[in-house]
């Protein structure tokens, strides 16, 4: 597998129907970077992540670097539907899509390798089990395994930690600082900053706009965190619409073919960090939440 390249962010403006709710961010997000993206509700974070995944156009700006690299895409559990007849091992099967396409089988090695990232997610011998009777934490372990099957170098989670117990918590954990390890490019919406103080060393931080990017340390500041509890909390879907110049490339910057794991189509840019702000498919049911 090719060594992830930087993820860069050109003045990029997102929002719906023409209404922001992320302003003009700029910054790079750096191959094998473990990285949380924090702020209040309506902060524009899921909205970045849909972005990444190829799932939102930009009203202005860009995203570069993302040019063949596949990208596997965690929504939050609440935008799933879990009430169909599937198995376990069958729903986390997906994440080998890549491999097999929409209607291939499964070789023998490929159902091993199912059972071992049940395994790896503490789930072993729950392959034949129907999803719909699986808790909550059982639930995102199955979604961790099929993360782990679809062997992406760049992972977006969109709150993985919400509603799930500790130990489970803890476990996921571990595996977004293992995959960091092998060099994956793993960004993480969260909201315990003890647990991004903890696990995390780099924090991007939004109030739709750019509060901090860097060093955890750094950002999770007395200061910057005054600025959050000022942001209004809803998504203002009345707001001006946003008067931008340049508007994004469509070349990378489209629906995956195959649900929630694509690779991008687009060029590579190196650009420098920028910190201070301006003044697999999933099974039916998922559905598009704003920030």
């Amino acid at each position: 597998m090719a060594a992830p390249r930087p993820i860069t962010l050109h003045d990029l403006t997102l929002g719906y129907d023409g209404h922001p709710a992320v302003h003009h961010l700029s910054g790079v997000i750096q191959p094998g970077a473990l990285l949380a993206v924090v702020g209040p509700n309506g902060a524009g974070k899921s909205t970045l992540i849909k972005a990444l995944a190829g799932l939102l156009k930009p009203i202005g700006g860009r995203i570069d670097g993302l040019a063949g690299q596949r990208v596997a895409y965690l929504p939050q559990q609440a935008t799933l539907e879990c009430g169909f007849p599937i198995l376990v091992g069958e729903f986390a099967a997906m994440g080998l899509w890549h491999e097999t396409g929409a209607f291939g089988g499964f070789s023998r090695a490929q159902r091993e390798r199912v059972r071992d990232a049940l395994a790896a997610v503490g789930l072993e011998g729950y392959a034949r089990q129907p999803i719909d009777t699986l808790s909550g934490g059982q639930l995102q372990r199955t979604l961790f395994a099929r993360l782990m099957l679809q062997d992406a170098p760049i992972l977006l989670l969109d709150e993985p930690f919400s509603a799930i117990d500790q130990r489970t918590t803890a476990d996921l954990l571990a595996l977004l600082q293992g995959w960091q390890r092998q060099g994956k490019t793993v960004l993480a919406v969260l909201h315990d900053l003890h647990q991004v103080r903890e696990a995390f060393p780099e924090t991007l931080m939004l109030a739709r706009e750019l509060v901090g990017w860097g060093p955890t340390v750094q950002v999770l500041t007395p200061a910057n965190l005054q600025r959050l509890r000022a942001m209004p909390e809803a998504f203002d879907a009345r707001a001006p619409v946003c008067e931008v110049e340049g508007v994004g490339h469509d070349g990378h910057m489209h629906a995956p073919t195959h649900g929630h794991e694509h690779a991008h189509e687009g060029h590579a840019h190196e650009h420098g960090h920028v910190a201070a702000p301006h003044p697999h498919p999933l099974p039916r049911g998922a559905r598009e939440q704003h920030p």
